[in-house]
């Protein structure tokens, strides 16, 4: 879902500015080397970032970015920054994240994983700093809380699986493990009509409900819906909830209808309770789920954890602790 904007405070820095990747439906899984479109234009954002050349760094955004972030946002954020942190010294391509190629970027006073996303212009779509730092979270690669499946009906994988051809979300470290769910019809549409509303779309409005009994540690609500086909390039995971489990596993869910979210922050909730209702907010280009388990809360910290629910009816066959996989029908057993 293409990015994000947020701000962050700390210590060293009053403001940072996050573009954050999170997942759409259709967005492709790029190789682990550095491609030539990148390295010009990362390349190109430091030189310009040393030179104080902030109107070039502006130039350089997509129409989106502009948008989001208007060049006297651009020029405050980017003067903030380099007096709390200064020039660019090194920076070393370690990974792509999705569409972002990460950087750790040393500056004279800190150093940052700086992503950068680029779209088919060449253009900046995509820009997010953080704190660079090797994880220390315990890895973990499956859950052992017993999940069901946070629905009602029969809904389908669109993403989902161990490969990139079955669920491009591999090359992402915390999503690596996610789905991508929505209701079809019996010639495998998701849309009644024409697929030009919401409202068209089997998933829109359709109950969400918690896999396991948790804690709500993290609840965003309020944002618009989006005109199917049209993403939101302000805050890419649209409505979210995440379940932390007693066995601190941390259950995301994405793109939730606007304002439909039931719970609150610090709440606690049994399996089964409805949590909201599915939407199409954030970077998502039809109503959908986006369903993932991370071993952390900070998705940019995170390692995806593999998901396995109790008693699955697949394509109608019972399954036991059972991970779906892309195009598989799937529903709670005796339901």
């Amino acid at each position: 879902m293409l990015s994000v904007l947020k701000l962050k405070s700390s210590i060293q820095m009053k403001k940072i500015l996050a573009f954050l990747l999170f997942t759409t439906l259709l967005i492709p899984a790029f190789a682990q080397t550095e491609n030539a479109v990148n390295k010009t234009v990362s390349e190109g954002f430091e030189s310009n970032y040393n030179a104080d050349n902030f109107e070039a760094i502006f130039a350089s955004f997509s129409t989106e970015m502009q948008n989001a972030l208007p060049l006297e946002k651009t020029k405050e954020f980017l003067t903030g920054l380099k007096s709390q942190a200064g020039k660019i010294t090194g920076r070393e391509f370690l990974k792509y994240e999705q569409t972002y190629a990460a950087y750790k970027t040393t500056f004279e006073k800190a150093v940052f994983q700086v992503n950068i996303s680029v779209d088919a212009n060449s253009k900046i779509n995509g820009l997010f700093l953080k704190p660079f730092a090797e994880s220390t979270a315990p890895k973990v690669e499956r859950n052992t809380s017993k999940l069901v499946l946070p629905f009602k009906d029969e809904w389908t994988v669109i993403w989902g699986g161990d490969t990139k051809e079955l669920n491009y979300h591999v090359q992402s470290a915390a999503q690596k493990n996610a789905f991508d769910l929505v209701i079809t019809d019996s010639k495998g549409k998701s849309f009644k009509t024409d697929g030009k509303t919401n409202e068209d779309y089997y998933a829109f409005g359709k109950e969400l409900t918690a896999p396991a009994d948790g804690e709500i540690v993290l609840v965003v609500d309020g944002i618009k819906d989006n005109k199917p086909g049209v993403l939101n390039p302000v805050y890419v995971p649209g409505n979210t909830v995440i379940i932390r489990t007693s066995n601190n596993e941390y259950l995301f869910f994405a793109h939730f209808k606007q304002h439909s979210i039931k719970v609150k922050q610090g709440q606690k909730v049994k399996q089964g309770q409805l949590l909201g209702l599915c939407g199409n907010s954030g970077n998502s280009t039809e109503a959908h789920i986006h369903f993932h388990i991370q071993n952390v809360e900070d998705m940019n910290a995170a390692t995806g954890v593999k998901a396995y629910f109790d008693k699955v009816m697949v394509n109608g066959e019972l399954k036991t602790d059972y991970s779906p996989v892309q195009k598989e029908k799937i529903r709670n057993a005796g339901k």
